[in-house]
């Protein structure tokens, strides 16, 4: 379990946190999303030890790390830097290996343990195991630092944006491991600058902004608060993915197009209406919407964007639809 409570943190003057708390339990996954500069890596360096923080405590199964040693620390909490850059040629067995170190003695370097033989194969990385670290591109070098972590056998783990450097299906199986992990009981907090990804594979979202939380939760609570909008400094539409179910961001740039002053409805349906919605409500023009099939894509961007939208069971007959306020307008003094 991992405990952050009124933590407060600054570099060269600068207060980067100011009174974080966090709670993540046993068998959690939290991702801690945000934006640039809002302090995601500045608390994984203080959970870890890297940082201490100026006020406050950070508790790894009940003990302060102000009170552990950094072995101590280091058998409790794992970590996975952003930066993958090793400044020696080691083998990726041997920087696997590393993390063996909280647990052997100084003449303990003889043996090979079996933890490092399953971290590599959980990671995919065996067949790397004798390259130098310098060969290996910088998604391989993230699996293996990854691997890493994994043989330091700690039920808590920190990882600075592991998927930075993952192509599509990498970054599907680091997360999905790390699922797996905390289905284990292990305990998880990473920073993850993509929402989608941080939302399918998360228990809970931890916004991070100005060196604050700003909200958590659940990911589909969290994304649809005012606080990503906030956070972010952008509008967002959140829908759910038609194949996971999972809820999807869509950053929307207001104001970017041409605007007007007038009402409009827009009545149609599929991808071409959806797209029209989506222009007007970018232009600051805030449309209307119906009739629409009950969940289809016209309806649920207009849910999603808080507009307003008739729907009705998919094929039923439009005859004798009424019309709910505002949807009744007067009618125009001119033929449109």
């Amino acid at each position: 379990m991992i405990e952050v409570e009124d933590v407060a943190v600054s570099l060269g003057g600068v207060a980067v946190l100011d009174g974080v708390d966090l709670s993540v339990r046993s068998g959690e996954f939290v991702a801690l999303v945000g934006p640039n500069g809002a302090g995601k890596t500045t608390l994984i360096r203080a959970i870890n030890g890297v940082r201490p923080p100026d006020r406050g405590t950070i508790r790894l199964d009940g003990e302060s790390t102000s009170e552990l040693s950094s072995r101590a620390v280091s058998r409790r909490v794992a970590t996975v830097p952003q930066d993958t850059h090793v400044g020696f040629s080691f083998r990726a067995e041997q920087i696997v290996e590393m993390g063996r170190t909280p647990h052997r003695s100084r003449l303990d370097w003889g043996g090979h343990d079996d933890p490092v033989e399953q971290a590599l194969e959980r990671t995919e990385t065996a067949a790397l195991r004798d390259r130098t670290v310098d060969e290996l591109s910088g998604g391989e070098r993230q699996r293996v630092l990854l691997a890493r972590a994994l043989a330091q056998e700690t039920p808590a783990l920190v990882l600075d944006e592991p998927t930075a450097s993952l192509d599509i299906n990498h970054q599907l199986r680091v997360l999905s491991l790390v699922t797996a992990l905390t289905a284990d009981g292990k305990t998880a907090v990473a920073a993850i600058h993509d929402l989608n990804l941080a939302a399918r594979f998360c228990d809970r979202l931890a916004v991070l902004s100005d060196g604050e939380i700003q909200a958590t939760g659940p990911p589909r609570a969290v994304l649809n608060t005012p606080a990503v909008e906030t956070a972010f400094d952008t509008a967002t539409a959140v829908t759910r993915d038609p194949v996971t179910g999972d809820p999807v961001v869509t950053a929307m740039d207001r104001g970017a197009a041409e605007t007007a002053d007038c009402r409009v409805h827009v009545a149609g349906g599929g991808q071409p209406a959806a797209a029209t919605v989506r222009s007007l409500w970018t232009a600051d023009i805030e449309p209307s919407v119906g009739p629409v099939a009950e969940n289809s894509i016209t309806a649920r961007l207009a849910a999603a964007l808080e507009i307003d939208v008739v729907t009705t069971p998919p094929f039923a007959a439009l005859s004798r639809l009424r019309l709910p306020r505002p949807f009744n307008w007067p009618k125009p003094q001119t033929p449109l």
